[in-house]
């Protein structure tokens, strides 16, 4: 016999306009939080520009938050089954460095 989680899975059907299916690009992002929610600001910085642009903010609750992360855990773990490791930013850091 199938548990109640299992037998109220729900079909999602997602509607989006054009903009917003073609996504946008960030290089950065940063994190702040407070007892009630955490804010992700989502930013693109060009290369030699003291600015960056944010490009989008999403405010969430904590538990949504740490649902999010496990989720994104977990696909960067098969991601690197798949691909292979996805390198630090000092790894990378290190194998330009020209000697």
């Amino acid at each position: 016999m199938k548990n109640d989680k299992e037998q109220k899975q729900v079909q999602l059907e997602i509607k989006m306009d054009e903009i917003t299916a073609q996504g946008i690009y960030t290089n950065l992002a940063g994190v702040t939080h407070s007892e009630t929610e955490f804010v992700l600001d989502f930013l693109f910085l060009q290369p030699s520009q003291p600015k960056a642009q944010l490009r989008a903010r999403i405010i969430s609750s904590p538990v949504h938050t740490k649902r999010f992360v496990k989720t994104l855990m977990d696909n960067i773990r098969r991601y690197e089954e798949r691909f292979g490791e996805i390198p630090e930013r000092e790894e990378l850091l290190s194998t330009n460095v020209k000697s």
